[in-house]
């Protein structure tokens, strides 16, 4: 995969993780998707914060500090131009800031917020740290999805804070929500030409290229951000996510052009595995 230079405001771009203690997450992501983690706090710091690779490009981070959300889970961060505006939009729409915007060294500048339901997400205008690197390939983020009890409600707040519009798309008999930045398939032609042709060839639906997210009903997890990384083998991951002292909570099964398994990592953290399995 190409690697990425600059994520378009509205796009999900980075994902962490906040843990009161690093070490048992590091190995584990270490054994599952075979992330490279090196600590980039200076020696002696207080904190840790592990950034991760695979194949030399940046692709999640697992770090122990105070983000300001209760337990454990991975953040998903959404690219935009000012994180003090928005910021403000967050809480004209009803939701919460967290974490008020401050300056990450050179990175960026972030804010740590909540949407009505309580679902939590970070907004990132990007310095010296674009995001994710490598993104859609084995043992990278591949997607991040909004798990809500009010899908209108969702739509109507996302919406006012970023440049979001939504489809209504098939998917198994039920019906998602996508989100769709307009245009942002014509930034991924310039670093995958043909992206666009390939995504219609393969049957995608109107507006694929464009879409970076999409939202669900509630489960019993309750409103939040679920990120699913991609692996080379579902199945496999599983297996190692139990060797390693995770659990499995959905053994690994199909759906259309993918084998998912839900799993969650020795701190309490759930994730989906995604296996690309196109039809043959």
């Amino acid at each position: 995969m190409p690697k990425r230079t600059r994520y378009p405001a509205g796009v999900p771009c980075w994902i962490d993780s906040a843990r009161p203690e690093t070490e048992a997450a590091v190995a584990f992501y270490s054994g599952v998707l075979g992330w490279e983690l090196a600590d980039q706090m200076p020696p002696g710091s207080a904190e840790t914060y592990f950034e991760a690779k695979v194949d030399g490009g940046l692709v999640a981070a697992i770090g122990s500090w105070d983000n300001g959300v209760e337990g454990v889970g991975w953040t998903t961060y959404i690219a935009v131009d000012r994180a003090d505006e928005a910021a403000e939009r967050v809480r004209a729409a009803g939701g919460r800031v967290l974490v008020e915007p401050h300056d990450v060294l050179d990175a960026g500048r972030m804010a740590m917020c909540a949407d009505p339901e309580g679902a939590t997400f970070a907004v990132w205008q990007a310095d010296t740290h674009i995001g994710a690197e490598v993104v859609n390939a084995p043992g990278t983020w591949n997607w991040s999805n909004l798990v809500t009890a009010d899908v209108e409600a969702a739509q109507r707040f996302y919406g006012a804070v970023f440049p979001w519009e939504f489809d209504a798309l098939e998917v198994g008999g039920e019906t998602s929500i996508t989100v769709v930045v307009p245009q942002y398939g014509d930034y991924l032609e310039t670093i995958d030409p043909g992206v666009r042709a390939r995504h219609a060839q393969g049957g995608a639906p109107p507006r694929f290229t464009d879409t970076v997210a999409w939202f669900e009903p509630l489960d019993k997890g309750g409103p939040r951000w679920h990120v699913t990384f991609s692996v080379a083998d579902a199945d496999e991951a599983a297996t190692r996510a139990r060797e390693l002292g995770g659990e499995v909570l959905v053994e690994p099964f199909d759906i259309p052009w993918q084998r998912i398994a839900v799993l969650r990592d020795p701190d309490g953290a759930t994730f989906t595995a995604g296996q690309f399995k196109p039809p043959t």
